[in-house]
């Protein structure tokens, strides 16, 4: 796509996206936000600072059997979350909803406790027998408007996955155990296949979704679970054929995973993941300079309650003078209430990346 110049125009608001994380401006772009997240991930130069969180479309239907077990269906669909959600994943496996929100499996009594056995107890679900027609009749009108759609699927299939199986004491353990390590491989290889073929219909049935963001959570605090090593040889194989099974669909594979695992970073990007959105106890702009040429990574705006006009202006223009960058973009996460810091970064990062000075 040739380069447009910027016109001060484009800082007039033609629109507001509510959010439950806020009422984000729209302005007077010359290409929709969909095209833009596709330039940022075809060519690694959007044409403004993408959003991360508010602006895409996040899409989590009930056909997932794992979205209302996790108390996680974000779709067209009439489904209270914080009081229906709950019950049997696609494997079977019961959550419960907990008062803090969100669902989790009662610990203690594992249904694996040995990997070993997984192809007697787990049991793996029919992916061809869902409803995948009926969920495109129910979110048709939810799906409209041409907003950028990311499908999010939750415990993924490989360490939370092993952890809802196993609880997470026995799931440590049987990455490392050499008495278990194949039989783990064996169950991350027909769990992969699963997203594998769910992606499929997916593409099939929702051909307007752009993403699929897959949660695997691998640290604490303060250090990642296991070693690299282990992530190396246990997990990110699986990864990588997931990973490219989307690419193949058409669709950017985005990971979720929290924790301090900025030491993991390598692992993600040898997994063919072409974002991930670290939390706050990663040092991301450490990150960012090492690895932003080959991952695409979220960054967190500093902006303090309080915070004039003019310091928000000024934030912006650091932002994008840091962190947009032709050849090397991020995806910038902020609280939109931050109106002038807004404003102020999609017109710097409409002109860093267009490689001019402000």
């Amino acid at each position: 796509m040739n380069k447009i110049p910027f016109d001060e125009k484009e800082l007039e608001v033609v629109g507001i996206k509510e959010n439950v994380r806020g009422n984000f401006h729209i302005y007077n772009t010359p290409i929709s936000s969909k095209q833009n997240f596709r330039l940022c991930y075809d060519t690694k130069c959007p044409m403004w600072e993408p959003v991360a969180r508010g602006i895409p479309k996040d899409f989590t239907p009930m056909v997932i059997p794992d979205n209302i077990a996790r108390a996680f269906v974000y779709s067209g669909e009439n489904f209270a979350n914080r009081k229906d959600g709950g019950g049997p994943d696609m494997y079977g496996m019961v959550w419960e909803l907990v008062p803090t929100g969100g669902c989790m499996i009662r610990p203690g009594t594992p249904a694996l406790l040995d990997a070993n056995d997984w192809k007697e107890v787990i049991k793996l679900p029919d992916v061809d027998s869902w409803d995948w027609e009926g969920s495109v009749k129910a979110n048709a009108e939810y799906l409209e408007g041409g907003d950028w759609t990311n499908m999010v699927m939750l415990s993924g299939a490989w360490f939370e996955r092993l952890i809802s199986f196993m609880d997470f004491e026995g799931a440590v353990l049987a990455l490392v155990d050499d008495d278990q390590k194949d039989a783990v491989k064996e169950l991350f290889s027909a769990t992969t296949d699963i997203l594998c073929r769910i992606i499929d219909k997916v593409a099939e049935y929702f051909p307007t979704v752009d993403a699929i963001t897959v949660h695997d959570d691998w640290g604490g605090q303060a250090n990642p679970f296991f070693s690299e090593d282990t992530a190396m040889e246990m997990i990110v194989p699986y990864m990588r054929k997931l990973t490219d099974h989307i690419r193949e669909k058409g669709m950017v594979a985005v990971l979720h995973s929290c924790g301090h695992n900025e030491a993991r970073i390598e692992c993600y990007i040898a997994a063919g993941w072409q974002s991930w959105n670290p939390q706050d106890m990663n040092d991301t702009p450490a990150l960012y300079d090492r690895y932003g040429d080959r991952i695409i990574l979220t960054v967190n705006a500093e902006l303090k309650d309080g915070m004039s006009e003019q310091e928000q202006i000024e934030a912006a223009r650091d932002f994008a003078r840091r962190y947009c960058k032709p050849g090397k973009p991020s995806m910038a996460a902020y609280d939109p209430k931050f109106i002038a810091f807004e404003k102020e970064l999609y017109r710097c990062s409409r002109l860093a990346y267009m490689g001019e000075s402000f």
